[in-house]
């Protein structure tokens, strides 16, 4: 499923018009990214939780040429799945 068919599937299940559920799943998107940037966790109880995760610098090497080489700290995003959405699944 891409964007366009969630945007589809929200406004036939809420009742919504296509540009309304667009406007709303842009929202929520917006809010989640927001969240997380700012390092705050985002949790849908039975969906799940997105939160951010800190990479620490570590050494890699170079699979080419075997040189090693530093790789700097990052962040990055980690999303965990609810109970109700691990079950959905199986």
């Amino acid at each position: 499923m891409n964007k366009s068919e969630l945007i589809d599937a929200i406004a036939e299940g809420s009742g919504l018009s296509k540009s309304q559920a667009e406007g709303a799943l842009n929202a929520m998107l917006d809010a989640v990214q927001s969240a997380v940037a700012k390092g705050d966790k985002v949790t849908l109880p039975g969906f799940g939780a997105w939160s951010q995760s800190q990479r620490s610098a570590r050494q890699g090497r170079n699979p080419r040429t075997g040189e090693i080489v530093q790789i700097a700290a990052s962040k990055g995003v980690k999303f965990s799945a609810g109970a109700k959405f691990k079950a959905a699944v199986k």
